[in-house]
C-alpha cells in the first residue's frame, strides 16, 4: 500500500510536467514555485507500564515524529498544484547500515482551482475538513495530535475531491469526497466517503461543527458492509493574542473497517479536550491540554483513556520552536491499566 501511494503521487507529479510542457504555464517553473518543509522532532525520557509493569521501549531517545516537504506551483491566477511527502524516522531499518523507504509517503499531491474566495476546488490528495483544521486552533500540533487523530477516530488527509471557501467575513466551509483508506493508501471502493465541516469566526472566538460517513474504505467488491462508520465533531475556542483556551468534543459510530463489515458487532466512541496556552511575552508561552476518551463504548464500556499535557514553549526565531513538556496517557479497563509517562524537548522547524 505503501508503494502504491508513492506511485500515485509520481504519476501525478508527471501529468503536472505535462501541462506545463504544453504551455500553460508561460514562465519558468523556478518563478511561481516554492518550497517548503516541517520537522517535528523531540528528545525525551518515557515509561511504559502495563498493570505496574515496565513493557515496550522505555528510556531515553531521539524521535523525528515527521518530516513533511512541500512544493507548490503556481500555474495562473486561478490553477496551483502542491506536492507533499510525509516521512517518518521508523524507515529506517532496525539494526540495519541502510536506509529504507518503507515510510516515505504521499501525503498531499492536488491540482487546484480557485475560483473565487468561496469556491476552491482540489483534486487528489488534499487536507481533509477537521483535522488539519483543529491541529491550527490548537496550535501544538509537533507536542501531539489533535484528539480525534490521536485516538484514532479520523485522519488528516485523503484522496478524492475537495472543496474549500470563505463565505463571508465570518463563515466558510470545508467538504471532501474520498476513497476512505487515508492519504497512505489510495485504493477505491465502491463507494465515496464524505466529511464536511463548518465554521464561524468572530473576533477571537471560533465554532466550528462537522462530520463523517462513509465505509472507510472497506467497500470492495465482493466484501459486505453492512454497517456505516460515522463521526459528529465540535469545536469552541478564544485565541486571543495573550491567552487561549478551548475544547474539543466528538462522537463516533462503527468507526473501523472491522466494524463496517462486522454482520454481529456495532460500536460507540466518543471524546472531549480541553486546552489553553497563556503567552508570558513574545517568546515564552505556558501551555496544557487534558482529554479523556471512551474508545468502546458498546464493546468495552469500563475501558477509559485520559491524558493530559502541561508545558511551556520557547520561540527561538519565526519558524522554530522548542517545548519542555510532561505527558501522562492512562488506558484502563476493568481489572487492567497501561500508563505512559514522558518528559522532555518537543521541537518543530518550519521553513
Amino acid at each position: 500500500m505503501k508503494s502504491s501511494s508513492i506511485l500515485s503521487g509520481v504519476a501525478f507529479g508527471a501529468l503536472i510536467l505535462t501541462i506545463t510542457a504544453s504551455g500553460a504555464c508561460a514562465q519558468s517553473w523556478a518563478d511561481n514555485t516554492t518550497i517548503s518543509g516541517r520537522i517535528y522532532a523531540d528528545f525525551t525520557d518515557q515509561t511504559t507500564k502495563v498493570d505496574g509493569v515496565k513493557s515496550g521501549n522505555n528510556g531515553i531517545g531521539i524521535d523525528v515524529k515527521r518530516f513533511y516537504v512541500g512544493i507548490d506551483h503556481k500555474f495562473t491566477d486561478i490553477w496551483a498544484v502542491n506536492v507533499t511527502t510525509d516521512f517518518t524516522a521508523t524507515g529506517y531499518t532496525t539494526g540495519s547500515s541502510t536506509t529504507t523507504l518503507d515510510n516515505v509517503y504521499i501525503k498531499k499531491a492536488y491540482l487546484q482551482g480557485t475560483f473565487s474566495p468561496a469556491f476552491t476546488v482540489r483534486i487528489g490528495s488534499a487536507d481533509l475538513p477537521w483535522i488539519p483544521y483543529a491541529e491550527d486552533i490548537y496550535g501544538y500540533r509537533y507536542v501531539e495530535n489533535t484528539l480525534a487523530d490521536r485516538a484514532k477516530f479520523g485522519t488528516s488527509a485523503d484522496w478524492g475531491l475537495h472543496a474549500v471557501g470563505k463565505l463571508n467575513d465570518n463563515f466558510s466551509y470545508a467538504v471532501s469526497a474520498v476513497n476512505g483508506n487515508g492519504y497512505k493508501n489510495p485504493t477505491r471502493s465502491k463507494s465515496l466517503d464524505i466529511e464536511g465541516r463548518l465554521s464561524a469566526k468572530f473576533d477571537q472566538l471560533n465554532f466550528a461543527i462537522g462530520g463523517y460517513t462513509g465505509k472507510l474504505g472497506a467497500d470492495v467488491q465482493g466484501t459486505a458492509t453492512p454497517n456505516t462508520a460515522s463521526r459528529f465533531n465540535a469545536l469552541a475556542a478564544y485565541s486571543g493574542d495573550q491567552f487561549k483556551f478551548g475544547v474539543e468534543y466528538f462522537s463516533a459510530n462503527d468507526y473501523s473497517a472491522a466494524l463496517v463489515k462486522s454482520t454481529t458487532t456495532t460500536d460507540k466512541a466518543d471524546g472531549y479536550s480541553l486546552f489553553g496556552s497563556y503567552r508570558i511575552d513574545p517568546v515564552y508561552t505556558l501551555f496544557g491540554r487534558a482529554e479523556e476518551v471512551n474508545p468502546s463504548k458498546t464493546l468495552s464500556p469500563t475501558k477509559k483513556d485520559k491524558y493530559y499535557n502541561a508545558g511551556v514553549a520557547y520561540t527561538a526565531f519565526k519558524g522554530v520552536e522548542f517545548s519542555l513538556v510532561a505527558k501522562h496517557d492512562e488506558v484502563t479497563s476493568t481489572g487492567h491499566k497501561t500508563t505512559a509517562d514522558e518528559i522532555g524537548i518537543w521541537s518543530q522547524l518550519r521553513y
